[in-house]
């Protein structure tokens, strides 16, 4: 098996480390990843890159989405998987499958046709704890374990079959044994607002504090509720967006021509 590894805290990341070396004794790893850290710029791609090599593979001056991009079509590099990760930090919910560089890298090797997962890494503590924080490969060990997992059996079982990419979310190792793994549904949970200051807009999410408190409004079955309960979460989700016919949308189509300017 070849497989494309990116993520958007950049190449010399430990997460991808932790990764390239688990996956690396299944696989053939190629990494291709950002020089800098490309945290939460979602789908965002450039016009222009340049490609340096690196002893994992190559670094890009770009994006996720163009680390994709660049591999597949100007490396030609042919993988049976992209894996993006582990990010330092979980991705959880709907409103951050969007934003992160990290799904968005999973998102685009969907559109390739190329099965892919996401794999993040969650740990308790508020926003600025995250800032601060520095995870060693030990502290990947839980998501590093339950990537290789994945890899090794996703295909034998069919999963993507009907899943055009995972999103991982796995907990720091337990102090004994190993975590459980439940298969989940990407939470709808928002807890985001805004607040003035005397230079500007402060943005503050509260998903973090709610998650380091356990004040959180997650119903079971859902990524954030395994997650900040100790089990890898895995959701299998689709790429394309969807459309639905609305009779309300079809009437103002039908009578847009007779409409006065």
């Amino acid at each position: 098996m070849d497989i494309l590894l990116t993520n958007d805290d950049g190449i010399d990341a430990t997460g991808l480390r932790a990764l390239y070396d688990s996956l690396s004794e299944l696989a053939e790893v190629t990494a291709v990843a950002p020089a800098e850290d490309q945290s939460a710029v979602g789908r965002q791609m450039s016009s222009t890159v340049t490609l340096e090599k690196h002893e994992l593979g190559y670094s890009v001056t770009g994006t996720p989405t163009d680390c994709v991009v660049a591999g597949v079509g100007a490396l030609s590099l042919d993988p049976d998987l992209v894996v993006a990760g582990c990010n330092r930090g979980a991705n959880l919910g709907h409103y951050v499958l969007g934003r992160s560089g990290t799904v968005s890298a999973a998102v685009e090797a969907a559109f390739f046709g190329i099965p892919a997962m996401a794999v993040s890494l969650y740990f308790p503590g508020t926003e600025g704890h995250y800032q601060s924080f520095d995870p060693g490969i030990e502290e990947y060990g839980e998501a590093a374990r339950a990537a290789k997992y994945l890899v090794n059996h996703a295909f034998g079982a069919g999963v993507f079959e009907r899943a055009d990419y995972l999103n991982v979310n796995a907990p720091l190792p337990p102090e004994e044994g190993h975590a459980p793994m439940e298969i989940t549904r990407p939470s709808h949970v928002y807890d985001i607002d805004a607040e003035r200051t005397e230079d500007g807009v402060r943005i503050v999410d509260h998903i973090w504090e709610r998650m380091a408190t356990g004040d959180i409004a997650d119903p079971e079955g859902t990524d954030r509720y395994a997650v900040v309960d100790g089990t890898v979460s895995v959701s299998p989700l689709t790429a394309p967006h969807t459309t639905e016919r609305h009779e309300a949308l079809d009437a103002l189509a039908q009578t847009y021509p007779d409409i006065a300017d």
